[in-house]
């Protein structure tokens, strides 16, 4: 056996003896916290979220919905759990805790709060930071997890439109559904770019039907007519172009060519008065 193999076979008894203590030593701090009464350990949850010590609410909570489950107190710990996850950022976890909840939950008068995390944390998976130090361009790949929180936040907005979490998680959805048109462009114009008309055309197409009202949509038209028009489809071409003049009459060539003209008819008016 090489020297390499035995280092990662150490390296691997290592971090195995390690999870293997950590999880001993959680099993045993949720079984001394759970000879608590529910109340006691609700309050001193309560305590440490209100200290920020996040993870001292994270085990008490989680032993109290473990101990208790079908109490009051069990049943708003699992709410609550959900925001010390977040705090803590351990956003699978935090996750996982939202779904559980929705589960069994459905009908809480809360359960807005546990659709609202799960799409912030599907909406902060992005790596912005790690991207940008790697120099790389966030916006050239789509958002992995983008459907997943628009999906969340939609379901806050519509259906508990009276919810205090709904105003921001519209401008989140309307945030992630404007990067996801902004990838499915990049898309379109790297195939026109290519030459490869018909896959543009496509994408473009696919980035209106998809996200109507986003900004790249007056984008997605220049291009669909472009291509249109690279493949003599005229007919396709023309119908797209009345289109684009009907929805963006400001950026129409015609609109620009008789802004242009009467300014030149004021000039030449003006010069002839003088």
């Amino acid at each position: 056996m090489t020297a390499r193999r035995h280092a990662l076979l150490l390296l691997f008894l290592c971090m195995n003896l390690l999870f293997a203590g950590c999880a001993t030593d959680r099993n045993s701090k949720l079984q001394r916290l759970s000879r608590y009464s529910p109340e006691v350990l609700y309050e001193e949850a309560r305590r440490a979220l209100t200290a920020h010590d996040y993870q001292a609410a994270v085990d008490r909570l989680e032993a109290l919905s473990a101990r208790y489950n079908f109490t009051p107190e069990g049943r708003q710990a699992r709410l609550d759990v959900i925001f010390a996850y977040y705090k803590l950022d351990e956003k699978e976890s935090a996750r996982d805790a939202a779904d559980t909840f929705i589960k069994e939950n459905p009908r809480h008068p809360s359960i807005d709060y546990a659709y609202y995390v799960r799409g912030l944390v599907d909406f902060e998976r992005t790596p912005y930071k790690i991207e940008l130090w790697l120099g790389g361009d966030p916006e050239a790949r789509p958002p992995q997890t983008a459907r997943d929180a628009i999906k969340s936040f939609r379901t806050v907005v519509e259906e508990y439109p009276t919810s205090i979490y709904a105003p921001d998680a519209y401008q989140r959805m309307i945030y992630m559904r404007n990067r996801l048109a902004d990838y499915e462009l990049r898309v379109a114009n790297y195939y026109m770019e290519r030459g490869a008309w018909v896959a543009a055309a496509q994408r473009a197409r696919q980035t209106i039907e998809q996200y109507d009202g986003a900004p790249a949509v007056e984008d997605a038209l220049r291009i669909m007519i472009r291509c249109y028009r690279k493949l003599d489809y005229t007919d396709l071409a023309d119908n797209t172009l009345r289109v684009f003049n009907e929805n963006f009459p400001g950026d129409s060539s015609e609109y620009k060519l008789k802004k242009r003209a009467g300014v030149f008819a004021r000039f030449f008016n003006r010069k002839s008065s003088q």
